[in-house]
């Protein structure tokens, strides 16, 4: 049997604290990675990585520097780009 889950999530809150990302949910809960897991996020300087805003409702991250968007599902998934 294969059973296929979706679930939206929405962040409230995105910023960056020595690199860290860190994602504050509509649920309450927090999230946080360290920019080094993704490619551009790793390359960037400390202004590109904080000028960082919430996109599509809060269901994405885009950082406007550095061309780079992710999913909070696809990050709460593990997938960092």
């Amino acid at each position: 049997m294969y059973l296929d889950i979706k679930y939206d999530v929405q962040a409230e809150n995105v910023f960056v604290d020595n690199r860290i990302i860190c994602i504050k949910l509509a649920n309450n809960s927090e999230f946080r990675f360290p920019a080094e897991n993704n490619k551009k996020l790793a390359k960037a300087t400390d202004k590109q990585l904080s000028n960082v805003e919430l996109i599509c409702d809060g269901t994405g991250l885009h950082w406007e520097d550095l061309d780079e968007d992710l999913s909070i599902s696809g990050i709460l998934d593990g997938r960092f780009g």
